[in-house]
């Protein structure tokens, strides 16, 4: 395993306690650096403090829907350990299969709300501070269904290629500043997002993956510390796939 140097390095991420948030958490605290996880559900974040046991672990309860909740622990963690170097938009959600003309207007909300808002209104909070700071690495994750569009799945779709418009939007506003903001578009991995689909869907996915496998979780956790790391000091604005050679473009 490769490893940054991430001495020194405060780092945020949104849905921390478990997933591809939990592996990315591990492997920046593995590297030297310290992190604070983001989560609505403290029974996980207790897990996850369990089994990081670490010094450099830290979280915060935080509905990241919730603008004012958002600036609110930012500004809190600028209090508590100053710069914030880091931030992992990773908070999500799948949402149900259906076809657009029956999807219920309140669960496209919702994911929409989710996936697409809350990392608009953590970018909105967090940029002012890395702004001040010449410092920052933003890594949004996004989805290879942003990029295709899965059918019975679009609100997801639609919400994750959102995240990679508002990146490449974002990362050209800050490209004369020492800040990288760029995206992951992972094919699917088994974590837990997968109780939120149905047994068709699933196997839908697998079988438009030419590898022939889900991702694996620390597979992401590597690509996201290259840019999340000072050697990353060039890309920004960027779309990573981790689709196994699904990706046509």
């Amino acid at each position: 395993m490769n490893k940054y140097n991430f001495e020194n390095r405060n780092a945020v991420i949104t849905g921390g306690a478990q997933g591809f948030g939990f592996a990315i958490a591990k492997r920046i605290i593995e590297s030297g650096g310290k992190v604070i996880i983001w989560d609505i559900d403290k029974s996980e974040i207790d897990k996850a403090q369990k089994e990081i046991n670490s010094k450099n672990f830290h979280s915060q309860e935080v509905d990241v829907t919730n603008f004012k909740n958002v600036e609110n622990s930012i500004k809190d963690l600028e209090s508590k350990f100053g710069n914030i170097d880091i931030f992992v938009n990773n908070a999500g959600m799948t949402g149900m299969n259906a076809k657009v003309w029956e999807y219920p207007l309140d669960d496209w909300k919702k994911v929409i709300e989710l996936n697409l808002n809350a990392t608009f209104y953590c970018c909105k909070a967090i940029v002012p501070h890395m702004i001040k700071n010449n410092y920052g690495r933003i890594i949004n994750i996004a989805s290879i269904a942003g990029k295709e569009g899965n059918p019975n799945a679009s609100a997801y779709s639609t919400s994750k290629a959102g995240v990679i418009g508002l990146t490449k939007s974002l990362g050209k506003e800050l490209a004369d500043k020492n800040i990288a903001v760029n995206c992951v578009t992972p094919a699917a991995a088994k974590t837990r997002i997968f109780d939120q689909m149905t047994e068709e869907h699933i196997n839908y996915m697998l079988s438009k993956i030419p590898r022939n496998r889900f991702a694996k979780v620390n597979e992401l956790s590597s690509l996201v510390c290259w840019l999340a790391s000072e050697e990353n000091s060039f890309s920004t604005a960027a779309v990573f796939d981790l689709s196994g050679g699904r990706a046509t473009y």
